[in-house]
Parts: structure tokens; sequence; C-alpha cells
């Protein structure tokens, strides 16, 4: 039995409302789907050319919180292939075209509509800064070929630059807080709130040629050279930063290994830091080309020395103490080592590289074994026992951490899902991308205006629907 004239016309009705309905919730989805996920996102990419190697770093941020309390999140992280752009002295174009694999996995990720409006940025450290000292027209001819590369790129590139050691700490340390929200958050109450200053973190970084510490002290800086003011969120920090170069892990080894021969001249060298039952055969004269090493040659010894490791963890301690001036501290109240000034360190601290707690165990072990249990990594595991122990010299002998102190260090490879590095420090503040102090809540709130602005019309044209249908029964009894 068919409907009835009534019933059809309720049954379209009702049709249209369910219809509508069913509409307005897609544009409720689609509209917290454009809230939460902004459509026009920005990038920006920096490149960290370090002493061992370069790393491409592409950032985004939701581009109407530009000048506001926008959330910067890291997309990419590429290391690109081959060493450092300082070891290309001799091919300075082999430095830019080493760039590009990084980069054009980056530009996969960004619309191509914005590769022209993405600034792009490298800085150097302290690989440049060391071939700056000994040659400084080829770091010039070195820079000017990434700056070719990179200028003929799609992307909106700011330059190249060599960032002093005082930058690099302090660029670090706004990382490190930045992506740990120590530096502003979001309360319950809807509103960016400062967290107290205890809560804010240090940043210590190693690198390849140069490390570096930094934070907020207790008291007054008293060398103004060691300072580093910023205005955060509509705060002002001042911090202790300072940068030592040659003491990163790379030049650490050299100097190490250079010690050792210029106090034990011999055609067969006994490495206590290399693990017993390791032999390998090293050319002596470029142990003395970096401007860190400031001694000569041996006389009489071969172009190629034998070396021979014996795994003596104290003698290898004794060795790495040989490489800081510890003397040069005594009678001077607040200092680290070779003379510089350093106040108490304070705060919870955030390493950049990572420390074996049993690394004088794993000192004692036998080549033949660690080698059986870390397959492949032959390069690199010569290193790890001075390696291990130098950062425990530098953290404790150098920068006073003590027993108390220690639990404070946490060792972390990223803090709120971006790497730890100056990178994103570096990009805020070329930018002027550092978040000011008007919060974003205008999206809650528009989103709620617009929410019920939805609700309104739906139940509005329910609500006529409904009428109409209830009309047509009475017209139709």
């Amino acid at each position: 039995m068919g409907l009835s004239r009534k019933e059809q016309v309720f049954m379209a009705l009702l049709g249209a409302s369910g219809v509508a309905g069913l509409t307005a919730l897609i544009l409720l989805l689609v509209e917290a789907a454009s809230v939460l996920l902004p459509a026009n996102t920005k990038f920006g990419i920096v490149f960290d050319a370090g002493s061992s190697h370069t790393s491409l770093f592409l950032y985004q941020w939701p581009a109407d919180k530009e000048n506001g309390t926008g959330v910067v999140s890291q997309a990419l992280a590429c290391q690109v292939e081959g060493p450092g752009i300082s070891s290309y002295a001799s091919d300075p174009a082999q430095a830019g075209e080493s760039l590009q694999g990084c980069l054009e996995e980056a530009l996969v990720l960004i619309p191509e509509a914005q590769h022209r409006k993405t600034p792009t940025f490298l800085g150097a450290t302290a690989g440049m800064r060391l071939l700056r000292q000994k040659n400084s027209s080829q770091a010039k001819d070195i820079f000017a070929a990434v700056s070719q590369v990179l200028g003929r790129s799609p992307v909106d590139f700011w330059g190249a630059e060599l960032l002093t050691g005082q930058d690099e700490g302090a660029f670090g340390w706004i990382t490190v807080n930045y992506g740990l929200g120590t530096l502003v958050k979001y309360s319950f109450t809807g509103e960016w709130i400062r967290p107290p200053e205890e809560t804010l973190v240090g940043a210590l970084d190693m690198g390849g040629a140069s490390t570096q510490i930094t934070f907020v002290p207790g008291g007054p800086i008293s060398d103004k050279s060691t300072q580093a003011d910023f205005r955060l969120y509509g705060s002002d920090y001042s911090v202790y930063t300072h940068s030592y170069l040659c003491f990163g892990r790379d030049q650490m080894l050299s100097r190490l290994l250079v010690g050792l021969v210029q106090s034990h001249p011999a055609a067969l060298l006994r490495h206590p830091c290399y693990l017993s039952g390791y032999q390998t055969t090293l050319a002596l004269a470029p142990l003395y080309e970096s401007p860190c090493v400031d001694t000569t040659p041996p006389l009489g010894l071969p172009q190629n020395l034998t070396v021979e490791g014996t795994g003596n963890p104290g003698a290898c301690v004794s060795a790495i103490q040989e490489l800081f001036n510890f003397s040069a501290c005594q009678g001077q109240e607040d200092c680290a080592f070779d003379g510089v000034y350093q106040p108490p360190v304070r705060g919870q601290f955030y390493p950049l590289s990572t420390a074996n707690a049993t690394v004088w165990e794993f000192c004692q072990r036998s080549w033949k074994l660690v080698e059986a249990s870390y397959p492949g990594q032959d390069r690199w595991l010569r290193d790890y026992c001075a390696s291990g122990l130098y950062i425990l010299t530098l953290l404790r002998d150098g920068y006073g951490f003590s027993e108390e102190t220690w639990p404070s260090i946490q060792f972390r490879k990223q803090a709120g899902g971006v790497d730890i590095g100056w990178t994103l420090g570096y990009m805020l503040n070329l930018t002027g991308m550092i978040p000011a102090e008007a919060p974003a809540q205008w999206r809650a709130e528009s989103y709620s205006v617009w929410v019920a602005t939805v609700v309104f019309l739906v139940l509005t044209l329910v609500a006529v629907l409904g009428a109409a249908a209830v009309q047509l029964f009475w017209v139709q009894d």
C-alpha cells in the first residue's frame, strides 16, 4: 500500500532536515580541520654547517601566528652526505653541491607555490671558524660556493654566515626552552602565561670543534662578554654563555693524540684510550694541521705512526686532563678552566651528547669483544672510550658539576619534538618569529562563535521545515 500525500510530504521534509543536519555536521568537521590544521602554513629552512657534517632542518608554523604566539614545529631533519663544508677547502664548489640532496627533500614537503616565500639560511660554526683562522681566503670561497647554490635554488635565500660561539650557545638555549615550553605556556584559563624562572633549563652543546655552555645564573654576570640578553614573549632574559673552541669532540681527539705523541715520541704509540687489542696506522702530518695544535712533530718520527690500544681508563683520564688548563683558575672565584669566567652552574641541563654511566667498564673491554658486539661501527667504536671519559671530565672538572648537581643533567636529542641545537633559535631570531605576548585565543573564540552560528541555522531550518509539515497536515485535514 502506497504512502498518502501527507506522509510523502512529511518524509520529504524529514529527509531535507536530515540532509541539512548532515551538511552542517560536515561543515563543522571541515571547519574544525581548518582550525586545527591551518591551510596557509609557513616554512623555514636552516642549514647547520658543523665541523664534521651539515644538517638541514625544515620548520613550519601557522601563518596567522607569525607575530603572535605561534607554535613552530620541526617537519624534517636531513643529514647532508659527506663531511662538513670546511672539509672542501680544496674544492669549494663541492661544498655547495653537497647541499642539493637535502634541499630537494625539503622542497618536496613545501607546496610549490610557497617555495619562493620560504626563508632559507646557512649558519656555519666552529669548523669554519677554524678554517677562517687557518686560511681566510679558503673560508671565503666556501661561503661563496654555498651561497651560489642556495641563491639559485627556488627559495628565499637570506644568506650564509659564520656564527660566533656566543650566538651558537645562546640560540641553542632558546631552542631548548622554546621546545620545552619553559618560556611561555597556555594555561587552563585560556591565557598565555610565563612559567616560573626556575623551570628554565640550561643547554650544553658538544660539537666536533667546539663546546658551549649556557644557563641563567643565580646572580649578576660579572663578565659582560659572557652575557647574552633576549626579550622573549614580553619578558627579558640574561643568560651566561661561553663557547670553547678546540674543545669539541673531534678536535679533542686530535689534541689528545698529539699530546700522547709529544710526551712519548716513538714509532709505536701505546694509546690508553683505545681498547686493548686495537691497532692502526695513522699519518702523522695531518694531526698537526689544525689551528688547535700549536706544536710541531718530534724530530725523527716516521711519517706513519703505529698506534696500539691499552684500554687503561685511569691513564686515559690523566691524558685528557692535560688538555685543560685548570691552574689558570687558581685564586679566581667563579672560574671554569683556561682562566674563563663562569658562575656556578644552576638549574636543569640538557646536553646534546650521550655519556655512558658505565664508560669506565667499557674502556676495559677488549677490542675483539666490542667489535663483535657492534658490527659495522669500527669507524666510531675506537673513540667511544675517550669521548665518554672526556665528557665526564668536562662536566665534572671543567664546568664544575658535582654529585649534588649531576642529577640535574639530562641527555636528550630532542625537546618538545624538535632537535636540540641552535638552528630553531637562529631561525626565530632572523625571521622575527620569536613569539610576542599576544595570545592566539581568537582561534578558539572564533571557532566557538562559528559553531554556535551553524547550530542556530540548523535548528532554525529544522523548525521551519517542521512548521511547514504541521501546516501541510492541517491543510490536508
